[in-house]
């Protein structure tokens, strides 16, 4: 990638025998009618969610979602922030994950009474909400609703999930008939996996949700497109459908890490808890499971970080003890590093 950005840099390209030449395309209308084939009726209730897109593009392309379901009696109103593309990126970095960069999209709930919010990141392929309260939703449970809703039109289907945090999604899959599969972070495993597997839908908490029905690839508009149906065939809030999966399965929400040596790290902390733990996986990075709390530890695919995610069976107490057991650690071994 660096040598083709040095060679775009020069400029110095050699003479070609014939030109090419551009020719507009809209493919717009046709990504509509495919996001459209989503709905199952048009939600009856009238849902306001804020959208936040921090001058990224998702911008355009609500525009034109939010003008094909209102063809289609969508209820809906769109409170827009941020709304216009701007590569300077002025509002900040358009990556909802940065819990600093998510402020605007709950003021904007709670000043209009939106039924909810919802931000993108830059390219949009990733979504995130939030409740009608203003508060962040964990993209964790975002998979379990998402799965449930798919598993009660399509009974017996498999879903497919990253190993970060795992226990809420297995128990909703469970529960509602089909087969769960976790499969290694990363588009290019997950929808790899969602061939092989034939999944209907796969999800990872980072916002990324992928879908049968379109071609086994991630889509970040797909997730409004339900999240409107849901709201709008359920008389409960979000927050509501949320409260049950966030009492029983408390999270720490992901926590980056900078270190010098991840693979060495990880190997360090396995030595340390691995022998009391109840199970292990090393398909991404360390996961290691006890009988009432869970950790994953993995490097970034693409930054120099690792990292952290911590679950509890319902005990908000022993999230906070452990998550910061296992970040005293990491800072011990890291200290213990720096002095050889």
């Amino acid at each position: 990638m660096l040598e083709i950005k040095a060679l775009a840099e020069q400029n110095r390209f050699p003479p070609c025998v014939r030109r090419g030449g551009v020719f507009p395309f809209d493919n717009r209308p046709a990504w509509v009618n495919c996001l459209l084939r989503v709905l199952t009726a048009a939600p009856e209730t009238h849902v306001t969610p804020g959208g936040q897109r921090r001058h990224g593009t998702a911008g355009p392309a609500l525009d034109a979602l939010d003008a094909g379901l209102k063809r289609a009696g969508v209820s809906v109103e769109f409170i827009r922030i941020h709304h216009q593309p701007d590569g300077r990126f002025p509002a900040g970095v358009p990556n909802p994950m940065l819990p600093e960069n998510r402020q605007s999209t709950r003021q904007a709930v709670i000043e209009h009474h939106a039924d909810a919010g919802i931000a993108w990141d830059g390219d949009f392929d990733r979504c995130f909400f939030f409740d009608e309260r203003g508060d962040y939703v964990e993209n964790y449970f975002l998979v379990g609703l998402f799965a449930e809703y798919f598993l009660r039109r399509y009974p017996g289907s498999r879903i497919i999930l990253d190993p970060r945090l795992i226990w809420n999604t297995l128990d909703v899959v469970a529960r509602c008939g089909g087969t769960a599969i976790v499969s290694k972070t990363g588009h290019a495993f997950i929808k790899a996996r969602m061939r092989r597997e034939n999944a209907i839908y796969g999800g990872e908490m980072s916002g990324h949700h992928y879908f049968r029905d379109f071609g086994y690839c991630d889509s970040g508009m797909i997730p409004l497109v339900l999240m409107l149906q849901i709201l709008g065939a359920d008389a409960q809030p979000l927050s509501h459908l949320m409260r049950h999966a966030q009492a029983r399965y408390p999270v720490s929400g992901e926590i980056n890490l900078t270190v010098n040596e991840p693979a060495a790290l990880l190997h360090d902390v396995a030595a340390h808890y691995a022998p009391s733990a109840s199970g292990r996986d090393d398909c991404d990075g360390l996961s290691l499971a006890f009988a009432d709390w869970r950790f994953n530890l993995r490097a970034s695919n693409t930054e120099p970080l690792v990292r952290l995610n911590v679950e509890t069976r319902g005990d908000a107490a022993l999230l906070v003890h452990k998550t910061h057991e296992v970040l005293m650690l990491i800072s011990a071994l890291q200290a213990a590093k720096e002095t050889l």
